[in-house]
């Protein structure tokens, strides 16, 4: 997926340069801005995540091997998914649904929503995609082989997971709806965008899905958050375009949080490329806006992701619990801040 076109890459591919400036120009406001009349709310007390169970609920779904769609490795890391889900005492559904992909291949695909306080009016959408990409297109040497893909789906899924059991052992829980989705068929797309006339090339077909038939009639979030790519060692979380151009309050209370928790070294407070990732038909056409904390490099045309992106070495060995911990922690810490209505 890693190619330049005079408009945009597709998943996970910057946009133009204009785009990328015109909307962190327009629409975002940096900490640095705050004045001192202005100075944002205190950290309010928020639960402890733990780094080191997420971690190991990554390293269980890399266990399952690549959750390559239609295969039984698939159906049984969906089935944990689901497990995990109503053992945290989350309600869980599930969309069953048919989609064909870029290279004709007509696939079952398997949403799987996770819902906290499913009462609550106020709720937060929090996403990652759980499927593996089919082939190591951007390997050197081994190109035909699933990606074990412990990185790009199984490290947000993780931390996600960690969110949900973090939520469900508070005494006191906080007073907000989370509703967790794992999208499916995200990374069966074409890397080249000559090779297919599909929507966002291909990618995305699970959050496309859901986003024009949602779990529940009508449903809404105040906003969402989708994690991807988002466990590797040494990771940078740029302000991603689309995020910016949709969503900037997200983007400001979200960089904001992740400074003042210390974690401005992962969170960095410049604008990114654009990525055609799961925030963007959720915002198009669910009308959510939900923003990317996605991992890039915008200043490295040749590797504007993470060196092992979609090749066979996306593996275990890769993921770092301190950039769990960073991403976890700012995320349980946007909850909390939510839940007393003191955003940042």
């Amino acid at each position: 997926m890693s190619f330049l076109s005079n408009s945009l890459f597709f998943k996970k591919l910057p946009v133009a340069l204009a785009i990328m400036i015109g909307a962190y120009g327009c629409n975002s406001n940096t900490g640095s801005e705050q004045t001192a009349e202005q100075a944002p709310p205190a950290l309010v007390k928020s639960a402890d995540f733990n780094a080191d169970s997420a971690f190991q609920f990554v390293q269980k779904q890399v266990d399952f091997g690549p959750r390559v769609p239609g295969t039984s490795q698939h159906k049984a890391c969906g089935d944990y998914l689901v497990a995990s889900l109503k053992k945290y005492g989350l309600e869980v559904s599930e969309q069953i649904f048919k989609d064909t992909t870029f290279d004709g291949k007509i696939l079952n695909g398997r949403n799987i929503i996770g819902s906290f306080n499913p009462k609550a009016a106020k709720r937060i959408l929090l996403a990652a995609h759980w499927d593996s990409r089919p082939f190591s297109d951007q390997d050197s040497i081994v190109k035909n082989k699933p990606v074990l893909a412990a990185n790009d789906g199984a490290s947000g899924v993780g931390i996600l997971l960690e969110v949900a059991r973090t939520l469900s052992v508070q005494s006191a829980k906080p007073e907000i709806g989370v509703d967790i989705i794992f999208f499916d068929l995200e990374d069966w797309g074409s890397s080249e965008s000559e090779q297919t006339k599909m929507e966002h090339g291909g990618f995305c077909l699970g959050s496309q899905y859901w986003a024009a038939n949602k779990h529940i009639p009508n449903y809404t979030a105040y906003f969402g958050i989708l994690l991807d790519m988002a466990g590797a060692k040494g990771a940078t979380f740029f302000k991603e375009a689309y995020s910016l151009q949709l969503a900037s309050d997200v983007v400001r209370q979200v960089w904001t949080t992740a400074s003042r928790l210390g974690y401005s070294n992962y969170f960095i407070d410049e604008a990114g490329p654009g990525i055609i990732d799961d925030h963007v038909p959720v915002n198009q056409v669910g009308h959510i806006p939900m923003i990317d904390i996605i991992h890039t490099r915008p200043n490295n045309l040749s590797k504007t992701f993470f060196d092992q992106w979609h090749t066979s070495h996306d593996t275990m060995e890769n993921i770092d619990p301190k950039t769990l911990k960073a991403v976890g922690q700012t995320l349980v810490q946007v909850l909390y801040q939510e839940a007393q209505d003191q955003p940042l």
